[in-house]
């Protein structure tokens, strides 16, 4: 990352990629990625690629059962060559990981935070986040992804017949902004989050509510005023990946 001065000499930053500090990475969707899933996406910011996969399940955990209300889930993992080193599958070593486990509750969290659970009945949807290939930004990347493959499940569900109306009430994104030698960027790719002072991830509705946050001094802590910039440039980019998503879906659920 580099700063040059502009006309009126003041300092503008150059980031590895050409990107301005407050814009995201290229971000794709493509829908229907595989056939069999009720939902079906990939999900391709700059170098980090999703496979994000919604399965619709007649019924509930048991815990749930007979309460009229239905249930959304997700998991997470990591493909073994989708770093720069290989790692072994976690069903190989016979434990799944704290890292792999926050991530999947997270995206859990943040679908579920969409759905009329009484609208999806006692029924489940399970979303499926594969990452292919991780430049950074891999749970956000999920959560906007597999909000699309939810969408489309859903969508699939009402004209087959087994729900009335989509229980979607928002749509959904997740997008990462750190601070990274004393510079606060939006949509941090690997290089920048390895290094980065502070991280931080932003899930937002459409009405740009706030679902999740998390926010972790990485290598110093960092004040209220500057959580404040991260969550705006975060509020930046989940707008312009609102309008990704609702290119997908053709402008609705």
């Amino acid at each position: 990352m580099v700063a040059i001065k502009d006309m009126l000499g003041e300092q503008t930053v150059i980031r590895a990629d050409g990107r301005k500090v407050d814009e995201l990475r290229p971000v794709r969707i493509t829908r229907r990625f595989t056939d069999v899933p009720e939902g079906s996406v990939l999900i391709e910011c700059g170098n980090t690629r999703v496979m994000c996969t919604a399965t619709f399940t007649s019924g509930v955990p048991r815990w749930r059962k007979d309460s009229g209300l239905g249930w959304v889930t997700a998991e997470y993992a990591m493909l073994p060559r989708a770093t720069a080193d290989r790692t072994d599958r976690e069903s190989v070593r016979g434990k799944i990981g704290g890292r792999t486990h926050e991530i999947s509750r997270l995206i859990g969290r943040c679908l579920r935070g969409v759905v009329d659970m009484k609208a999806l009945g006692e029924n489940q949807v399970q979303i499926d986040c594969d990452v292919l290939q991780a430049d950074g930004g891999t749970r956000t990347a999920s959560v906007t992804g597999g909000f699309v493959a939810l969408a489309l499940a859903c969508r699939k569900l009402v004209e087959e017949g087994y729900l009335g109306s989509t229980p979607i009430r928002h749509f959904v994104t997740g997008v990462s902004a750190g601070i990274v030698d004393e510079q606060a960027l939006l949509d941090l790719q690997y290089s920048e989050d390895s290094r980065a002072q502070v991280d931080l991830n932003c899930v937002m509705n459409e009405l740009g509510e706030i679902i999740e946050l998390q926010g972790t001094g990485e290598g110093r802590a960092f004040t209220l005023t500057e959580q404040q910039e991260l969550v705006r440039l975060c509020a930046k980019g989940n707008r312009e990946l609102l309008k990704i998503q609702k290119e997908a879906l053709g402008g609705a659920l």
